[in-house]
Order: C-alpha cells, then structure tokens, then sequence
C-alpha cells in the first residue's frame, strides 16, 4: 500500500480542519472492472473529492484486495493496518472510496476509533455544501434523505435497538427508528411535492424559449472536464470555473451567437462522475431535464486525463439513464478539451484519430483555456442545429429594412444578393415550424435554386 503526504496551508482562515484519511480499495484479479482505471487517478480523484469540502487530508492509501469481505469490505489485516495510521495520525474521518453497506461502515467506525464516510456520502456531502439555489438545495436534500432512510440503524447511533424483556426483541429504540423513519418519508414527499412545482416552472420556462424559438446546446462530461470554462468561453460569462470537482453545481444559462448571426441557448449542468449516486440522478433529473429536451449535447472530455475513456463511459452511463443514447443520438457532438496540456506528437495523433472519425461522428478538439478550437466548434454546433432547419429564399423590396432585419433576428442568414432592380434576395434557414409563418409576412419565399 502506498502512502502520500499532502501539505497543509500555514495559514487557515477557516479554523482548525477535520483530519482526514482517504482510503481507495481497488480490486484485483477476476474482480477487476472491464474497464480499468489508473489507480493513482482514482486516489488522485478521491483526494480531490475530500478537500472540495476543505478536509485536511493528512495521507491517502491504495489497498489491492482480492475480495470483498462483507462485514469490513476489506481484510483484516488491511483493516488494522488502517487502524494504525489513523490513530498515528490523530485522524477523525475516514474516507473509504467505494460504496459500503451500513454494516461496513459501522464496523470500520469501531476499528478506526474514527468517523468513516463511503463515496456516496462524500458526494452528497460536496453537493450538499454547492447548492445555492432553491431548486439545488431541495434535489440535494431530497438525495440525502432517501440515502439516509435506509440507513437508519447506523446513521442514529443514539438509537441503537435495545432488547426489551419479556421475549420482546424490540425496544424504546427501535419504536423512535420507526419514528425517524417516518418523519423522512413526510419529509421526502414534501420535497418531491415543491420540485414537481420546479419541474413546471422550468417547463414553462423551456416553452417560453421555444416559441422565440432559441435552440439550446447543454454542456455535458465528468466533473472537472472544463464546461464551466468552456461555459464562460463561448457566453462572455463568469461562471466560477476553478480546478476543483463539482466547482459548480446549479444549472446556469446563458445566450451565445452563431457564426451566421442566429443566437442560442447555452445550459452548462452538473459535473457527472464515476459511481455517481442513484439518489443525485433521480434527484437531479429536474435540472437534467435541461439535456434531455436539448437540441445539441456538447460531451465535453479531458482529452488529457489518462482516464479520459474510463470518464466518457461513466458519462455516457448517465445519459443512457436519462434515455440518450451517445452512439446513437445525432444531437451528441464530442468536445475533446484541454489539447493545450499536450505535447505536439500527441496533439498530431489525437488530429488524426478525430479525423478518422465519421464526418457526422467527428469530435472537435478544442482548449477552453486558450480559445483555440472555438470557431470550428461553434460551427459544428450550427451544422447540427441545421440539419433539421429548413431553408428558403425571401425577396424583399428595397426598402423593408425592417422584413430584412426580423428575418436576421429568427433565422441563419445565410447569403444576400441585390438583384439589378434593387430586390433584396435573403437566402435564410428557419425551423420547419417557421416557414408558414414566413410565408404569410412575405410575399416572395421560395426554396433555394439547389433544391
């Protein structure tokens, strides 16, 4: 097992900090996944995690297992191992990245003498601590409680079951669990009750976009991918874009310009990531409803991640859960960011492994940082918007500047030529809904000479 130090600030404005240890089981052998992460990638990651919630991380382990053991998930020998560092660290939580049961948990807590905090409760934590508006706060409680109800009897460690007398296996504890139980239901249907009213409003906010109509693009990929960069390259914005996991967590929106003058909407959402709890899909899928009625998904990768494939599967996992299939959705396009961060052999490789792609299929490399790649995306993006518009040909007399200038303003523009009379011909592409309504405000529409 490995063991790394991590510097701790001379300074700390916040006061004294949990000291943490960060634990990452990786499994060998047959119990191996399909597809194998760098192990220094995924304690890397687990670290980044524990102090996106300003823990003091004062060592972090590897432990190979070959099994999983059910009481501990880990041998005993690892187990006390653990034990040992811990207590000569003076640590008070540990953090164990992997799902573990609440029997696990518990018994890692006694032989640790230490809290202990599996992945899940991790996220739910950094999400917990993230959310700002109204609408994050809820989905992150709603997660939070529908974990938490399932793990009573471990959570509620005042309220342990006590054997009564008289042959009864219950007691005054296990009657208040049933309690707490039910006060979380309650509080769950609350909750489920004021984000069905959020799941409205947003849908009459999508529908009130439709009909300017501006299409919308939503940024997709694995936290720390680089969308909120991205986010704020394209929009002009500030999103906070830091190198932090889930740096950002509520959905923001914002009006971006296409090279032909149209305008859409850009939705950049919540990072995803490995092993990304049930609860935040299901809770989340309000805020990810935003992707789902996208007319682009721009999947944003760390092309420079060694676990960059590993990364693209775990995303693709959560859009096949929302019903997008990434192979078979043309609305996917694959952003290949942070080319900035390689050298010049593998940038040429990385050219000629996109251009080997289908033209339809073709990812665009870009660095969010440095704003190379921008006009060849924000192309991309207009040829995917375009694929379903239909374009047409509209005559204008000389002086209707004003017919000329709605028609820049609910379309692409795409060519305009003055004939020797003085017309204006505006070659323009609209959505198929849009046509009838051109065709009744202008007397002269028709398909284009090609056509």
């Amino acid at each position: 097992m490995e063991t790394t130090e991590f510097s701790r600030p001379a300074e700390d404005r916040r006061g004294p900090r949990t000291r943490a240890l960060v634990v990452t089981p990786v499994l060998g052998g047959r119990h191996a996944p399909a597809l194998a992460r760098g192990n220094d990638a995924r304690l890397e990651e687990a670290v980044g995690l524990a102090l996106a919630i300003d823990l003091d991380v004062v060592a972090s382990k590897l432990v190979t297992l070959s099994e999983i053991r059910p009481a501990t998930f880990m041998g005993k020998g690892k187990v006390e191992e653990l034990a040992e560092l811990a207590k000569s660290e003076e640590v008070e939580l540990v953090v164990v990245d992997t799902a573990l049961t609440p029997v696990q948990q518990r018994n890692l807590e006694k032989a640790f003498s230490a809290k202990v905090i599996d992945r899940t409760g991790l996220i739910l934590e950094i999400f917990g601590q993230r959310a700002r508006t109204r609408e994050g706060v809820l989905q992150v409680e709603h997660a939070h409680l529908t974990w938490q109800k399932s793990r009573l009897v471990r959570s509620w460690t005042h309220l342990e079951r006590q054997r009564g007398g008289f042959g009864f296996l219950g007691g005054p504890g296990e009657t208040q669990i049933e309690a707490d139980r039910r006060m979380i239901t309650e509080r769950i249907l609350k909750i489920e009750r004021e984000l069905e009213q959020v799941k409205r409003t947003r849908g009459l906010h999508r529908a009130g976009r439709k009909r300017v109509p501006y299409p919308v693009v939503a940024l997709v990929g694995y936290t720390n991918a680089g969308k909120s960069t991205l986010f704020n390259r394209l929009t002009r914005a500030d999103v906070t874009a830091v190198d932090m996991l889930f740096a950002t967590l509520d959905p923001t929106l914002r009006q971006i310009r296409l090279p032909h003058g149209a305008h859409a909407i850009l939705s950049d959402t919540v990072g995803f990531i490995s092993e990304l709890p049930t609860q935040l899909v299901a809770a989340f899928r309000a805020t990810l409803e935003e992707v789902i009625e996208a007319d682009v998904i721009l999947h944003v990768r760390d092309i420079s991640h060694e676990d960059s494939d590993a990364q693209s599967a775990d995303v693709a996992a959560v859009l096949r859960d929302l019903g997008i299939d990434p192979e078979t959705d043309e609305r996917v396009v694959e952003v290949w960011n942070k080319v900035d961060r390689l050298d010049s052999a593998a940038r040429g490789v990385l050219a000629a492994t996109a251009a080997r792609r289908d033209p339809d299929n073709r990812p665009a490399l870009m660095s969010a940082r440095t704003g190379e790649g921008e006009a060849a995306l924000l192309s991309a993006v207009e040829e995917r918007l375009s694929a379903r518009r239909e374009t047409v040909v509209v005559t204008l007399e000389p002086t209707d500047g004003a017919g000329e200038n709605w028609l820049h303003r609910h379309g692409d523009v795409m060519d305009r030529r003055v004939g020797d009379d003085g017309a204006v011909s505006v070659t323009v592409r609209v959505e198929p809904e849009r046509v009838e309504g051109i065709r009744r405000r202008f007397a002269a529409v028709d398909l284009p000479p090609s056509v």
